[in-house]
């Protein structure tokens, strides 16, 4: 095609409550508007935290879900989850394991930055090779990188105490390639769109609560839970769209103090 649309996605915790918002409820309301705005899209990117509770039957659900979209599905751990179950129950299910899609005009590079039971994260050396790699085998595509941490600072000084730790390693692979790069996180919350050292940097919203931008401590945002949709096109520019549920439908509980 032209100009694959593929579309990212942020936090889709499963069961029970988030802050007073019934997450499996709100995401599934975000997967009807998906299906019922007929906005047209190749595949989705679940760019990490999946789960609260990182419990089989929230990644079970996850997959049940998802299934009537009848697209593919790609995915990367969040701090949140829980790396071996995703892998084992949505293998199980049918999603791709694949971190590598390469097409005409593109590659789709998945990197997974969870450090086990901490909030931040972090690159492996192993990742950090096989970005390299990549990148050199596939000169002529342009690179739209998926990870769940935010590589450069959003403004939230509370969120950004957790954010990608070896940032600098993962731009130092990235200016030694020439073709157009764009990376898409999670982890956030909230929108973002900002250029750094070349390289576009975009967030995914939540499919649950969001948190309130530019905040030094922590606080929710009145917007309602969203996805984000990327149109690709084969010179390597980006067009992206974040659409939402309207505000009030999931309302989170306004004197919570964190989570």
């Amino acid at each position: 095609m032209a100009a694959p649309r593929w579309r990212g996605r942020g936090r889709a915790a499963l069961p029970g409550r988030l802050l007073a918002v019934r997450t499996a409820e709100s995401l599934a309301a975000v997967l009807e508007q998906v299906q019922a705005n007929a906005h047209p899209y190749d595949l989705i990117l679940a760019t990490g935290d999946l789960s609260q509770d990182h419990s089989p039957e929230s990644y079970q659900r996850f997959a049940t879900m998802m299934a009537p979209l009848s697209r593919p599905i790609y995915w990367l751990p969040g701090n949140h989850d829980d790396s071996p179950l995703m892998t084992e129950h949505l293998h199980a299910a049918g999603i791709s394991e694949a971190k590598q899609l390469v097409g005409e005009h593109w590659q789709v590079i998945l990197l997974d930055t969870q450090v086990r039971g901490k909030p931040h994260g972090m690159i492996g050396d192993h990742q950090l090779e096989a970005l390299d790699n990549a990148l050199r085998q596939y000169p002529d595509r342009h690179a739209l990188i998926a990870l769940h941490h935010q590589a450069v600072p959003v403004g939230c000084a509370w969120l950004d105490q957790h954010n990608l730790k070896n940032a600098d390693d993962l731009f130092a692979v990235l200016a030694r390639h020439p073709q157009q790069k764009t990376i898409l996180f999670g982890h956030v919350h909230q929108e973002f769109d900002e250029v750094h050292r070349g390289v576009r940097l975009i967030s995914s919203p939540s499919t649950c609560i969001q948190f309130k931008p530019l905040s030094d401590g922590f606080a929710l945002d009145e917007s309602g839970p969203g996805w984000r949709y990327l149109t690709l096109y084969p010179d390597g520019r980006v067009a992206s769209e974040v659409w939402r549920l309207p505000v009030g439908q999931f309302v989170p509980d306004p004197n919570a103090t964190g989570y």
